[in-house]
């Protein structure tokens, strides 16, 4: 997904992430690097994340809409789709431990 943000911040004259740096400071869900995680708690996490990021794309999404940006509009669907058909797979997984 970064990279075609990317690509698309730049064929619309916009400013890129230029760094593994920058791309962390502008994230919005929280790395757990504890080594002792479990990976029913992984999992769990995972699910969570996911059932949240679509808020973010819709709100992407509506200022895509705003700007008639039809081409980002259009990856942001797919995106929703795929994170949505994270979530249940996750949710069966995590639910069946």
């Amino acid at each position: 997904m970064t990279d075609d943000i990317v690509e698309r911040a730049r064929k619309i004259g916009g400013t890129t992430l230029r760094s593994m740096g920058d791309i962390s400071r502008h994230q919005r869900f929280t790395d757990n690097d504890d080594e002792s995680v479990a990976p029913t708690g992984m999992l769990a996490e995972l699910k969570v994340d996911n059932q949240t990021l679509p808020r973010y794309f819709r709100s992407a999404h509506e200022l895509c809409e705003k700007y008639e940006d039809v081409a980002t509009a259009s990856l942001i669907e797919v995106w929703i789709g795929q994170t949505e058909r994270r979530t249940w797979f996750l949710s069966e997984v995590v639910q069946d431990l």
